[in-house]
């Protein structure tokens, strides 16, 4: 007996799932092995199991939407911006004018224990009610997932109730998440947050009015028992099977789970069971969001019982070796790289392949297109008011006024970005987040270091740790293949402990390698320095390349490129002061290399502007109009070059 998965056409909807209930923001305590009382730092993420579930889904090529409820305040725009980038529809999400958004706070403690406090006292989510359904949306959906904490009170229960009448009206699934939660039914006190089972006459009761009525339910044990009514789990599930033909999905933790689809057999390991995969358990918060992402993967896609399984067994394993909820549940892409290839790791969370991966397919949309002004300059900037006798404080008026100008051609379009410093760039950069610009960068080197050395701080985590999640990391590094091998080896240390920060902190990284100004430059030589990054296991988002003249050399390098990490977002040209002349022919050179995305050039555009605004011979609406044209002009050359070579 198979459960039906689609009817009446319900495979051509728009929507796979919509899931409804539960939508959070979580603060995970980043301190491993401490009580929650100890915890001075927190990461932040969507959480509650019907937006996890959402999310994970979308990451598994899923159409998913949500409906909840969020407060008319950050928190719940957040929500819904991260719903948003996940690819996830939002229609369903109703701001609430007079309630907050939920929170929850929890820590690692250590293994087995999970402390969290759930922040709900009346949430935005739980007033979810009969009018935030929507006929036609329920009806655009295969089918709807609805989560146990949601039938705890009245409101939010009539409105899961009406929306699984309404997707079954119109032959879609209806999925029961049991998702029992005992503090949230008002059964155990705040600090209980971790409990997960306790009988209640009253629980069993409403959940046996909505079993008749699924296609799909999943639960643990004790959800199971929860459900049911019942003390023991055979009875449990016969009891289930009486009341509906639904397919059961039992979760056993790290034992996997067993599918039952027909009478419940006397020998309950007779069910169907997918593939396992033993690993090391890090945290378990959030496991059953994303094992309900990969079995729902394969369900709503009308694979067998054992696949869908097999791909919810490997979801969970990846949430329990990872440390928050949504941000870790996998992608199609590295589910099916871990599923092919496995991992030579127990913990998953140490397979540098999978989680660049992972990076690599969570890490926002696609940059097709950049063409940034780039004025992180200092040492040039110094040298003019040194030899101007100004103060370089004027410096960092003078980066506003070049904000202005790439805000005036980029005119809110996408493809214009920007790179900005830290020393004299502050203030540029309050005014660079109000342009809504594609791309934000900012060096971390010391101005002309050799070997490479950072600015501000050797210890770059803690710098980096500070920045707006939407600042990539610039390194220049003036590296040469044929360099001394113990200045390689000083440079090539200080890169991999950049890297390494940048990827512990969630920032992407931008390396910059000029290679021409200490050894020559042949058509091999930038594929060479970039070849021996890559062999220190260094993945950046990004690489800024010196001009190379000819298209072999372009070609080189894309090559080694593709090779060594097929998820780089690409190359931007520098510009090196080049006049407009020499970098068309470097344009031309490269348009044809799909790997190049745009350019970052600095002084050919501001340099003659920053001369003549320090010297008090140009205003500052001329300064801005001065570097407005000539950022204009190369924006202009190189979509030209780019279409040439298209035609």
């Amino acid at each position: 007996m198979m459960a039906a998965q689609s009817s009446n056409g319900s495979a051509s909807r728009p929507l796979d799932v919509i899931t409804i209930g539960r939508s959070s923001v979580d603060l995970y305590g980043q301190q491993i092995g401490s009580k929650l009382e100890d915890i001075t730092s927190f990461a932040k993420s969507v959480g509650g199991c019907p937006s996890n579930i959402a999310i994970g889904t979308a990451r598994l090529g899923l159409k998913s939407a949500v409906i909840t409820r969020v407060g008319d305040e950050q928190m719940g725009q957040f929500i819904r911006e991260q719903m948003v980038r996940e690819g996830v529809d939002d229609r369903g999400v109703v701001t609430d004018p007079e309630r907050l958004t939920a929170l929850v706070l929890l820590s690692v403690q250590n293994d087995a224990t999970f402390p969290l406090i759930f922040y709900r006292e009346n949430c935005a989510d739980m007033a979810l009610c009969e009018d935030d359904i929507d006929p036609q949306f329920i009806a655009s959906a295969r089918s709807v997932l609805v989560s146990g904490t949601h039938f705890s009170k009245p409101g939010p229960a009539a409105a899961q109730e009406k929306a699984m009448r309404l997707a079954r009206e119109n032959g879609g699934n209806v999925i029961l998440d049991i998702d029992y939660r005992p503090n949230l039914w008002g059964l155990a006190g705040h600090a209980a947050g971790d409990e997960r089972y306790i009988a209640s006459s009253t629980v069993s009761g409403k959940f046996r009015t909505v079993l008749p009525q699924c296609d799909l339910i999943v639960g643990t044990e004790e959800e199971v028992l929860i459900a049911s009514g019942e003390s023991n789990l055979h009875d449990a599930l016969t009891t289930i099977r009486g009341e509906s033909d639904a397919a059961i999905v039992l979760k056993r933790g790290p034992m996997g789970c067993i599918v039952y689809d027909g009478d419940i057999p006397d020998d309950l390991e007779g069910g169907i069971v997918g593939k396992g995969f033993p690993i090391e358990v890090y945290n378990v918060l959030g496991a059953g969001d994303s094992f309900m992402s990969g079995f729902l993967r394969g369900w709503l896609r009308d694979e067998d019982h054992a696949t869908s399984a097999t791909w919810a067994n490997a979801c969970g394993a990846f949430a329990v070796s990872r440390l928050l909820c949504s941000p870790e549940i996998p992608t199609w892409e590295e589910l099916n790289t871990f599923l092919t290839q496995g991992s030579p790791h127990h913990a998953l969370r140490k397979d540098e392949n999978i989680n660049h991966i992972h990076w690599a397919t969570t890490r926002g949309k696609g940059i097709p297109l950049l063409m940034a002004l780039a004025i992180d300059h200092r040492v040039q900037l110094t040298d003019m008011t040194d030899a101007l006798d100004v103060p370089q404080e004027r410096i960092s008026q003078f980066k506003r006024l070049a904000v202005a100008a790439a805000a005036k051609v980029a005119n809110g379009h996408d493809g214009y970005g920007m790179l900005l410093d830290e020393r004299f760039g502050r203030d540029a950069f309050f005014d660079a987040a109000k342009h809504n610009f594609s791309w934000l960068g900012r060096p971390v080197e010391l101005p002309g270091s050799r070997p490479l050395r950072f600015e501000f701080s050797q210890d770059i985590g803690s710098q980096l740790q500070e920045w707006p999640l939407d600042h990539c990391i610039k390194a220049l590094c003036f590296y040469h293949p044929d360099d001394d091998e113990d200045l390689k080896r000083q440079q090539q240390d200080k890169l991999l402990a950049l890297y390494h920060a940048a990827r512990k902190v969630g920032r992407e990284l931008l390396i910059e390698i000029i290679a021409g100004k200490n050894g020559a430059l042949d058509d091999d030589t930038i594929a060479r320095a970039l070849d021996e990054i890559y062999a220190l296991g260094i993945k950046p988002d990004w690489w800024k390349l010196e001009p190379q003249g000819s298209v072999e050399a372009w070609s080189n390098t894309e090559a080694v490129i593709r090779r060594q990490d097929p998820w780089c977002r690409g190359i931007v040209v520098l510009g090196l002061d080049a006049p407009v002349a020499e970098l068309e022919e470097t344009f031309k050179a490269c348009a044809n290399v799909e790997l190049v995305r745009g350019f970052a050039v600095g002084r050919t555009i501001f340099a003659d502007a920053a001369r003549a605004w320090l010297a008090g011979q140009m205003s500052d609406d001329d300064a801005i109009e001065d570097m407005a044209v000539r950022f204009d002009r190369l924006c202009s050359l190189w979509l030209k070059c780019r279409d040439n070579t298209a035609d």
